[in-house]
């Protein structure tokens, strides 16, 4: 599963984008714009956009597809990715909103495990597929994440559709059971990938065999995890390790309460105007930031601005 030739040139590492919203509560477009080509500036292949750090739980499928419609240009001419959250627990709903997405110009699509309704793994895969077809010449990343659906996708599951849906082409795995990704990589399909979708995970998955990150943390630091990468990429473990060392605290403090919200908090901290959350999300308490703000210091301050 190591052929890179046969996956879309996505890149290594991607921000799980936030949404900047305005006073009033709306979509910040010219904001959203301004953090993805910010983002890529600072070291990103990509952005994936209205998924969990998006906020999509709050966002209107009609907001979602504004977002992919405005930022899609501004993310190309940068030179990167744009992956679409479309995922539901209704996989009608799913199909519908990856057929929407996939007419306009994003570049593959985020299918997040059904939560809630804890299907079967017979039911993940029948959902997952009937996405897969609806949309044939679309990439679609799989995204397990069980802390958040209350429901872990086996392996089993994983690589029965990478075998049977060419068009999946790779999963955002953030289930931190790296006995099970390990049975992915040795037995997926050439050139599957796994990104990793817990940031303290990053290095391990890569020496399990992983391929790149879905990052909260790149938002901050994404010239050090784009360095982490490249050190081992050239076969500096050391130094890879170094770095996956020194931004642990930060990784720690960002979720240290739910996701989003710590690292929204922070954009607008360091002085990059997010705007606010949408509830039931607020901001950390005092403690929290200043936790956050200590956690930066010691990764080595952030490159976004």
């Amino acid at each position: 599963m190591t052929d890179p030739n046969d996956a879309p040139n996505w890149g290594r590492v991607f921000t799980a984008m936030v949404t900047p919203m305005t006073e009033a509560g709306g979509i910040d477009v010219e904001q959203a714009q301004n953090l993805a080509t910010a983002l890529l500036k600072s070291g990103s292949d990509g952005v994936v956009v209205a998924g969990t750090t998006g906020e999509s739980p709050t966002l209107t499928h009609e907001e979602e597809r504004l977002l992919f419609r405005e930022l899609a240009p501004i993310v190309h001419d940068a030179g990167g990715s744009l992956i679409a959250g479309t995922g539901s627990n209704s996989t009608n709903t799913a199909v519908d909103a990856s057929e929407q997405a996939a007419q306009l110009e994003v570049d593959g699509l985020l299918q997040v495990v059904p939560y809630y309704n804890k299907p079967s793994q017979e039911g993940l895969y029948q959902h997952f597929k009937a996405v897969a077809d609806a949309v044939p010449d679309t990439p679609i990343m799989l995204y397990n994440v069980p802390g958040r659906t209350g429901l872990n996708m086996s392996a089993q599951t994983t690589v029965r559709l990478a075998e049977d849906c060419t068009n999946i082409v790779g999963v955002k795995e953030a289930s931190g059971d790296l006995e099970q990704i390990a049975e992915i990589v040795r037995t997926a399909p050439p050139g599957f990938r796994i990104w990793s979708g817990n940031d303290q995970d990053n290095l391990a998955i890569l020496a399990t065999g992983g391929y790149g990150t879905v990052s909260v943390l790149s938002h901050l630091v994404g010239g050090q995890i784009k360095a982490m990468y490249d050190a081992w990429e050239r076969g500096d473990t050391a130094e890879a390790g170094r770095l996956q060392v020194k931004m642990a605290p930060l990784v720690k403090a960002l979720f240290l309460i739910g996701n989003p919200a710590p690292v929204k908090w922070a954009l607008n901290d360091i002085g990059f105007n997010a705007g606010p959350l949408r509830l039931p999300l607020v901001d950390p308490d005092e403690s929290v930031q200043n936790t956050i703000r200590s956690a930066l210091e010691v990764a080595g301050g952030q490159d976004l601005i």
